[in-house]
């Protein structure tokens, strides 16, 4: 049965955060300031991956690895060569190194010669059985099929060892994620809202327990299912738009 007194507080409370000057202070800056759908991937994907941290610090720090791109993402990580990638050569964001960055270019230079880009693979692999969970790990294995230094793994969640995956789960709902007041793109279509998972970190996994929408205490994978099978209750065609109001009672509001 759906608790309509909090579906309609949740409700009030997405539409109060889902508002365009959500974007000022939020990594999804980064991406809004392009055009090309491949420059829109590339740059959320960047944004998303460091996005860890105190909100300025992290655009900042995108920022710069635009700059450092010559804010044509897209064209830099196909044209540019191992030699050029020296230019990220000192850039750091918390644990997120140079040589981090210099092989997240080569992988996903890889992944778009070599498989369609990566709008491609994730669908490739949500078609495997409907998921995004296998979404999810199908584009790690991709990822990483390049040689590259071990550490550099913890910086891509794994959901086949339980993570929860909060940042590729907001990069998912940049990419897929549509409605009127256009904070998310909706640039990919195979993917459908309704299967997106709650991007859940501190803030939202707390507020969650705080309103009994979630009774599992680690933030991993078992928690987003349970979470997110709770906000389908409350709108099974978008069930992550909660994630504005979970989010902003957290962030925002200290709830």
């Amino acid at each position: 049965m759906v608790n309509k007194k909090l579906k309609n507080f949740l409700d009030q409370k997405s539409g109060l955060y889902n508002q365009p000057a959500f974007i000022e202070t939020d990594p999804i800056q980064i991406p809004k300031q392009f055009k090309k759908k491949e420059d829109i991937e590339t740059s959320g994907f960047l944004a998303a991956t460091i996005a860890w941290g105190q909100r300025p610090t992290i655009i900042k720090n995108t920022n710069r690895l635009m700059e450092l791109m010559g804010w044509k993402p897209y064209r830099f990580i196909l044209d540019t060569s191992e030699k050029g990638l020296r230019v990220f050569d000192g850039f750091k964001h918390r644990t997120f190194n140079a040589e981090d960055c210099k092989f997240f270019m080569l992988s996903l230079k890889n992944i778009y010669l070599n498989h369609g880009g990566l709008e491609k693979v994730f669908t490739q692999g949500f078609k495997k059985d409907g998921t995004i969970k296998s979404a999810l790990a199908y584009f790690y294995q991709v990822f990483f099929e390049i040689e590259g230094l071990p550490r550099t793994r913890k910086h891509v969640s794994n959901v086949v060892v339980g993570s929860a995956a909060k940042r590729l789960n907001m990069y998912l709902r940049w990419m897929v994620r549509k409605d009127r007041q256009g904070i998310d793109f909706g640039l990919w279509k195979e993917i459908p809202m309704a299967k997106l998972m709650l991007p859940l970190d501190v803030h939202t996994g707390n507020i969650s327990r705080k309103l009994g929408i979630l009774t599992r205490k680690q933030n991993d994978w078992k928690a987003v299912e349970e979470v997110t099978a709770v906000l389908k209750k409350f709108d099974p065609y978008d069930p992550v738009k909660y994630d504005y109001a979970l989010f902003g009672l957290g962030a925002f509001e200290k709830f």
